[in-house]
């Protein structure tokens, strides 16, 4: 639905706030990791020739391929990683081959994208502290302290949700910009030709006459666009018009005027290459700047947590990863959530990779590896849905793809030269995760397989128990089912046990789709089973909340009246035995086994009434 024209005000300054404080903070480390490492030899043309390279590099990824490419690529108005994947398997389902390997692909990157969420707090708000350092060496020993304190302050908030503050961070945000803008504007009117560095000839001549160091320096140019996939994934919250309002006449006019106001600085003062951007404010403002800064870092840090939970929710739903406990911090949003597990798993690697590397120079070194891979992934998602989805020529699918997955591919190589570094964390933290996921969605597709071997026929199942019916008790029964038309375990428990049957039963599926909406008209599928029974399949999109009760409610129409106070969830607890055979390996049995154990409750996930739940237990081998 579209906003209203009243609101695009609102909505340009939320973009601001949300979609651009990873990429606006940028600017802290950039420049200083370029010329910071020896690796690009300080000369006024290498000055040009980087402010030109950054330059272009926003450019073309950020305006040209993000803005206005991939921002058409929409999932029903959803964007990010998640919906891109579900859009291009969806487009090659004629293909099972490929569209395996595309899922892998997408897969892989959704799992890279917590090791970003790992290093984006942890550099940004550690970089903002070390402001402290040009304020006076004396606070070195507590820069890392207090960027502890301050992030575990940030995770410490998360339960309590994001309404009442989240209204502060557009006005914060860009109150950043424009003074990111006017620090590079009081170094740019005292060498203003420095903006003839915006002619690409400058990166031109450089890359020709330093071919080497162009290739390893790219690792560090693209510090700038770090965070330019949230253009992407949170289309859905703002709209296409507003994020693209928000780069052209905000974001991306004040980056490029404090970049290059760092190299007019570096012009007049190359001893300033210690930290470029702190050593552009005059000294009675650096207190007030390093405070701006780190509440800037922390905004940033805020929507990358807030997608975490979002792509979390949404990855579970599709089926990648176990049911965890999710709780809403708004009555009024559905879409803010908090997901313990989560957020402290990421609290304990983020100190782990602050107290590792120590400073943000260290840290830049394990930055770019995930970024780059998802930015690649996303070209590649892109061409197949141009293609295959919106049936475009091959040559024009090619030739608006190719030079976007050559560019992308050379930053990637680049930032594989980290591997040693520091980049080696973030790839063994998207391997982890990307195990977990794929070992999970075999694991589920191995007890789908025994529980239909083992199944018997509902339909069948029920003519048999009707000849001689069991007692019949008052009110209603839900039986949740992988699948329908199986009878399930929870209702032969039931028989054998309480020897009874409720006047209604209901068999119920609920699934999953690649789709980011389902709306409520085409919310179940109801069929009649004779004898006051009915099968029902609950149909939601992998951004739908997930709310059973509600769902069901529909049914009424169908001539299936449910109470909620005589209504009965019957549940069947699966108990996983690994066995040695044809499945998994060994130990990934054992792991999908424990991760099935510490699942949360399907009562929790479907968002039933406590007092209403009856879980029976049962054994599968897998």
């Amino acid at each position: 639905m579209s906003a209203p024209k009243s609101s695009s005000a609102a909505l340009v300054l939320g973009a601001i706030g949300i979609v651009y404080g990873d990429i606006g903070t940028s600017v802290l480390y950039a420049i200083k990791e370029i010329f910071g490492h020896g690796h690009v030899p300080f000369t006024i043309e290498n000055v040009y020739g980087m402010l030109s390279m950054i330059f272009w590099t926003m450019t073309i990824i950020v305006s040209i391929k993000y803005v206005v490419l991939v921002l058409r690529a929409d999932n029903e108005g959803e964007g990010g990683l998640v919906a891109m994947l579900a859009l291009a398997s969806r487009a090659v389902s004629d293909r099972p081959r490929l569209r395996s390997v595309l899922l892998a692909i997408g897969i892989f990157g959704t799992a890279l994208f917590y090791g970003d969420g790992v290093i984006t707090p942890a550099i940004s708000v550690l970089s903002a502290v070390e402001g402290l350092e040009v304020v006076s060496p004396h606070f070195k020993g507590y820069v890392i302290p207090i960027t502890l304190v301050v992030l575990f302050c940030l995770f410490a908030v998360q339960k309590r949700g994001t309404a009442g503050i989240g209204k502060f961070f557009g006005p914060i945000t860009l109150a950043w910009f424009l003074v990111l803008a006017v620090l590079g504007i009081s170094q740019i009117v005292t060498h203003p030709e420095i903006l003839a560095a915006v002619s690409p000839h400058y990166m031109v001549r450089f890359v020709w006459d330093n071919p080497g160091i162009s290739f390893i320096v790219l690792g560090a140019v693209v510090l700038c666009v770090t965070g330019a996939e949230a253009l992407y994934a949170d289309m859905g919250h703002f709209g296409k018009r507003p994020i693209r309002i928000a780069w052209f006449s905000v974001v991306m006019p004040c980056l490029v005027l404090n970049y290059f106001g760092q190299g007019a600085l570096l012009l007049g003062n190359p001893e300033a290459v210690k930290n470029p951007f702190f050593m552009m404010a005059p000294e009675w403002a650096l207190v007030p700047l390093v405070l701006m800064a780190t509440a800037a870092t922390v905004i940033a840090s805020q929507a990358m947590l807030t997608g975490a939970f979002s792509v979390t929710r949404q990855v579970i739903q599709l089926g990648y990863l176990p049911r965890l406990r999710i709780e809403h911090t708004s009555v009024r949003s559905a879409g803010q959530i908090y997901i313990p597990f989560v957020n402290w798993s990421l609290f304990v690697t983020i100190v782990l990779a602050v107290v590792m590397f120590r400073n943000s120079s260290n840290l830049a070194a394990a930055y770019g590896i995930a970024v780059t891979t998802d930015m690649l992934i996303t070209t590649v998602l892109t061409f197949f849905v141009i293609r295959f989805a919106w049936k475009l020529p091959l040559l024009l699918c090619i030739g608006a793809t190719a030079i976007f997955f050559v560019i992308d591919f050379a930053f990637f190589a680049s930032n594989l030269l980290k591997l040693p570094q520091g980049g080696w964390f973030t790839v063994m933290i998207g391997l982890f995760v990307f195990t977990l996921m794929i070992t999970w969605k075999e694991g589920r597709r191995l007890m789908g397989e025994t529980q239909r071997t083992d199944a018997i026929d509902l339909r069948s199942f029920l003519d048999a128990v009707f000849v001689s019916p069991p007692a019949r008790v008052e009110g209603t029964a839900v039986f949740l089912t992988a699948e329908p038309g199986i009878t399930p375990n929870a209702l032969l428990h039931n028989l054998k046990h309480n020897k009874v049957l409720h006047e209604q039963n209901l068999f119920v599926t609920v699934r999953n789709h690649e789709v980011p909406w389902i709306s409520m008209d085409k919310r179940i599928e109801i069929e009649a089973l004779g004898h006051h029974c009915w099968q029902v399949i609950v149909h939601y999109g992998f951004k739908n909340d997930v709310d059973l009760p509600r769902a069901l409610e529909n049914a009424r129409l169908r001539g299936c009246q449910l109470e909620p106070m005589t209504t009965s969830y019957f549940l069947s607890r699966d108990v996983v035995i690994p066995t040695l055979g044809s499945g998994m390996a060994p130990w990934r049995e054992k792991l999908f086994a424990q991760m099935h154990h510490n699942a949360s409750g399907a009562a929790n996930f479907l968002n039933l009434p406590n007092n209403a739940v009856v879980e029976l237990g049962s054994k599968i081998e897998i």
